[in-house]
């Protein structure tokens, strides 16, 4: 018999696998996947920077790099971090292998087993997987419009200040699942109880270059940006959003003291993020491609946002809430309770839609009431079928 370590025994498995896996055909109009279209990606832009290149320089693509990341592309990045405001002078630059790296990373540096770690309440399935690989207790606080309920939050640190947790994982912009956008009270709020107690603080913000309206870009400013002097903030963020995932590229913003040790953890997972697309990557956002892509991409998640916003006030019975979306891909709609998600789930699938289950962000794994959609990938005459089907089935489970 084989023995397997605690850890991977540990880890949930998944009973929506097994129905996601019928949701393959691609007569099936999937709302589940949190990625960009294909047809978005800039292929031709890319093809071009390559072609252009120098054989020196796509030679030093194809070879292993340093474990901190492709130099030019750490001094590239550094000006692209800057324009947001970010304090890359004070603070290392580590290139991961897509975000989910560096927050794995980030918990095997801070975590011991049975240490607590605090997230939202929906919170990122990979972040959830990540800190539990390291054997975390994870406590979620529930979300509201504003942010995180900060009334929880500051009661749940006053009943447990003599055994603290390790540290606070938050997605402030356009939240995966929840599309929350967080206020800058909020953030206030936030940030005097991370003071008050002490914690670090680890800030996701894979999503907030995509904001919709212009009124909401200082809106997106990072925490690290605003209170990096007053509190330990380690930053994460990728180019799977705004290029590709296939690039495999991420990156954390760390203190110096944070980053000696993340290399090192970093250098016995991969040795190195590939120098391939970080020599791509560079070139892109170098030569100011990447800004005029981003606004491209901008409008048009605008538009598959209306769309669904549209098809879901048309099709979905009134006792489904939501909150529409501010930026980011998503939508999170909140069931009666009377209502079991994953039968809607698997009438949709019958009928040709697929969604993702609320209990999948649950850190706690019991959420029945709650559904995500995402509308990143799917074009504005799918939407509008995909999600009348999943109103009719809906309307069924209510009946």
């Amino acid at each position: 018999m084989i023995k397997f370590s605690k850890v991977v025994d540990s880890l949930r498995t998944s009973e929506i696998r097994d129905l996601m896996s019928l949701a393959t055909s691609p007569d099936i109009i999937s709302f589940a996947g949190g990625m960009p279209g294909n047809e978005l990606f800039p292929v031709k832009q890319i093809d071009d920077i390559y072609n252009s290149l120098p054989l020196k320089i796509k030679q030093e693509g194809f070879q292993y790099g340093p474990t901190s990341g492709y130099p030019p592309l750490l001094e590239t990045l550094k000006e692209h971090l800057r324009k947001k405001g970010l304090p890359v002078d004070s603070n290392k630059l580590l290139i991961t292998t897509g975000s989910l790296q560096a927050i794995n990373i980030l918990g095997k540096v801070f975590i011991d087993p049975g240490d607590t770690v605090i997230t939202e309440n929906p919170c990122f399935i990979g972040a959830i997987s990540a800190f539990k690989s390291y054997q975390a207790n994870l406590k979620g606080i529930d979300l509201n419009e504003s942010g995180i309920d900060i009334s929880t939050l500051k009661k749940y640190l006053e009943q447990n200040k003599n055994i603290p947790p390790k540290f606070v994982y938050l997605t402030l912009n356009f939240h995966n699942p929840a599309g929350t956008l967080y206020t800058q009270q909020r953030k206030k709020e936030v940030l005097a109880l991370l003071q008050q107690y002490n914690l670090p603080l680890i800030e996701d913000d894979a999503y907030g270059d995509l904001y919709f309206d212009d009124e909401d870009k200082e809106r997106c400013l990072p925490m690290k940006a605003m209170y990096d002097k007053e509190l330990t903030i380690c930053y994460t963020g990728a180019f799977s959003k705004i290029l590709g995932p296939g690039f495999r590229l991420g990156w954390m913003l760390v203190p110096e003291e944070i980053f000696k040790k993340a290399e090192l953890c970093k250098q016995s997972i991969d040795a190195c993020s590939p120098n391939f697309t970080q020599v791509l990557a560079n070139e892109f956002v170098k030569n100011g491609g990447i800004y005029n892509y981003i606004t491209d991409l901008r409008k048009i998640y605008k538009r598959r946002k209306d769309s669904m916003v549209e098809a879901v006030k048309k099709y979905f019975p009134e006792e489904i809430t939501w909150t529409e979306p501010r930026g980011g891909f998503y939508i999170w709609c909140k069931l009666p309770n009377k209502i079991d998600v994953v039968t809607v789930l698997k009438k949709s699938i019958a009928k040709g839609a697929v969604f993702v289950v609320g209990k999948t962000f649950d850190p706690e794994g019991k959420d029945n009431t709650h559904f995500r959609l995402s509308y990143s990938h799917t074009p504005e005459d799918k939407i509008q079928r995909g999600i009348q089907i999943i109103g009719e089935a809906l309307k069924e489970e209510l009946k």
